[in-house]
């Protein structure tokens, strides 16, 4: 099985490129007979009264999965620093290791920059298209301007880390998402996107509130120059108003099942 390992910070950028890449086909965890087999610690999740799908091992190549090992950035602990230049988000925890999590940011010019805070995190939330995303893509998000319930239909997925600057809410989030050709790549209207599995594991490490820094393109090229500009950049992906709203889709959905201990 694929496991996160222990990484020298000498090691660790050179190891997490060559993890799978020299591997015609990478380690996987087998499900049950009949089943699909996943990459460890990305398959099925059952979560809330919902059964969410694994993510098949073709997204997960190369460095567009979870690992861990010694944070070698520059920000401090108990932090959250995103590259967006180079698709990753970093868990800094207090003794200086780190998990890395493959994320799909914004397109040119639709990504927030500098430092933020997360006060408010939330399990399965819903999802409105902001003024702006009305006003700027309407043929995109313009069916959806009544917003989505939490669900297995709400584009936010399975979690959402909502960012602030001072008490004002940027309107930009963390969040779980099932477009899983976007991890890796740039293709959000300015959110920080991960899969599921990822933003569920993330969720359960982190503390409110928490410190962001997305990092500048300078900061990208001091740090981790071997990654600039990975993946490439998507055009937005129209979703029909009948495929996320209509009544056959509707009565296949419910609202999640929270645990109130």
């Amino acid at each position: 099985m694929i496991t996160t390992g222990e990484l020298t910070r000498r090691s660790f950028g050179a190891m997490m490129l060559g993890t799978v890449a020299a591997c015609s086909q990478p380690p996987v965890v087998s499900g049950p007979a009949g089943s699909t087999n996943f990459i460890d610690g990305y398959g099925p999740i059952e979560d809330s009264g919902y059964n969410l799908p694994g993510i098949p091992s073709r997204y997960l190549q190369g460095v567009n999965r979870r690992m861990s090992g010694i944070y070698n950035g520059e920000q401090g602990p108990n932090t959250l620093d995103v590259d967006p230049y180079a698709k990753f988000l970093y868990h800094v925890r207090a003794d200086g290791t780190t998990t890395r999590y493959p994320v799909g940011v914004g397109r040119a010019g639709r990504s927030i920059r500098g430092m933020a805070t997360i006060k408010l995190k939330r399990k399965w939330p819903g999802w409105t298209p902001t003024q702006n995303m009305l006003r700027t893509e309407p043929e995109v998000y313009g069916d959806f301007r009544g917003g989505i319930p939490g669900g297995l239909r709400s584009p936010l997925g399975a979690r959402a880390l909502y960012l602030f600057r001072g008490n004002r809410d940027t309107f930009y989030r963390i969040h779980g998402t099932n477009d899983l050709d976007s991890i890796g790549n740039s293709g959000s209207a300015g959110c920080i996107r991960m899969f599921n599995q990822d933003v569920i594991h993330l969720f359960d490490q982190i503390e409110v509130p928490m410190q962001v820094n997305i990092r500048s393109r300078e900061e990208s090229l001091r740090v981790d120059p071997e990654n600039y500009e990975r993946g490439v950049e998507l055009p937005p992906k129209i979703i029909s108003a009948e495929e996320l709203l209509g009544p056959e889709a509707e009565a296949l959905d419910r609202p999640p099942v929270f645990d109130e201990s």
